[in-house]
């Protein structure tokens, strides 16, 4: 079922059941093939596979957990462009295993907390696991959904989040959030996928497509324009990544036949995105 024809609370689960399955594999050591299982959940991925979108993005040394490392499923660093200070209130969108927000509390510390947000309870277990592993005390983990953040108006200075806002059926929802929760002169600072050019609405309807990183994204220029709707000023996208065409043969490789639509080949797949999306930091700041 593509998305287009599917409610936003069931591309919610859809996206709540993989990373679910995500982190239970994590808990347990005990890694799946596939996507969400022992690979990254912004591309397809099997066991030992090398996922070009999640691979690279930290340095192992300075990560606080081995476990958050290897439930990271992200898309970019945005703690290392962020500019996080001393003293600095800090959520992260969409959480997951607690890596960015646990490497954001030692940023923000002293006088900081780093608040991760996630609405999958097994990411929340695992968060708050590695959290205990690590001894970090300025963090804290909260259960809910981007779309309707569970903290007060201007409790926050930086809005951060790692390849999550491609998953919501509701960016709008998310933009006005993050606006909200950001104090005067706050600042709106993620990685995530961003289109460079359109791609085939029938790709864009396959909500399984490399966990939806791809199908819901937003085109650059759409991405600016829903910042500033959402009365954010000096939005810009700065490309970090550009997936060339060996990277998207290597995901093709490993993406199951049966999502793709009726009679498309996986080398038309990658001819119809070769080009078309990239790693991006996306920046705004709140008047």
């Amino acid at each position: 079922m593509g998305t287009d024809q599917m409610s936003d609370e069931q591309v919610r689960e859809a996206v709540r059941e993989r990373y679910a399955a995500s982190a239970t594999s994590v808990l347990s050591a005990e890694p799946q093939t596939g996507c969400c299982g022992g690979g990254g959940c912004c591309a397809g991925s099997s066991a030992g596979a090398v996922d070009p979108i999640t691979a690279d993005l930290y340095d192992a040394a300075q990560a606080p957990s081995a476990t958050a490392l290897a439930a990271s499923l992200g898309c970019g660093n945005p703690t290392a462009l962020a500019e996080l200070r001393p003293g600095q209130d800090v959520l992260d969108l969409g959480s997951g295993g607690g890596l960015d927000v646990l490497l954001s509390a030692r940023r923000v510390a002293p006088g900081g907390t780093a608040y991760g947000l996630d609405m999958t309870d097994e990411m929340l277990e695992l968060a708050r696991r590695n959290q205990a592993e690590t001894g970090v005390e300025n963090a804290s983990f909260v259960k809910g959904t981007i779309e309707d953040v569970p903290l007060p108006d201007a409790s926050v200075d930086v809005v951060i989040s790692n390849c999550v806002i491609n998953l919501s059926p509701d960016k709008d929802a998310v933009f006005a959030e993050s606006f909200r929760v950001l104090r005067s002169h706050g600042r709106f600072a993620v990685s995530d996928i961003v289109l460079l050019r359109e791609i085939p609405e029938s790709l864009r309807g396959v909500v399984r497509l490399w966990t939806g990183c791809i199908s819901g994204a937003l085109h650059d220029s759409e991405f600016v324009a829903k910042l500033s709707a959402a009365g954010f000023e000096d939005a810009s996208v700065e490309v970090t990544r550009r997936y060339t065409r060996d990277d998207l043969e290597a995901m093709a490789e490993v993406t199951d036949v049966a999502e793709l639509p009726a009679g498309m080949r996986l080398e038309e797949l990658v001819a119809a995105l070769d080009g078309a999306f990239a790693s991006a930091f996306v920046r705004a700041r709140k008047p």
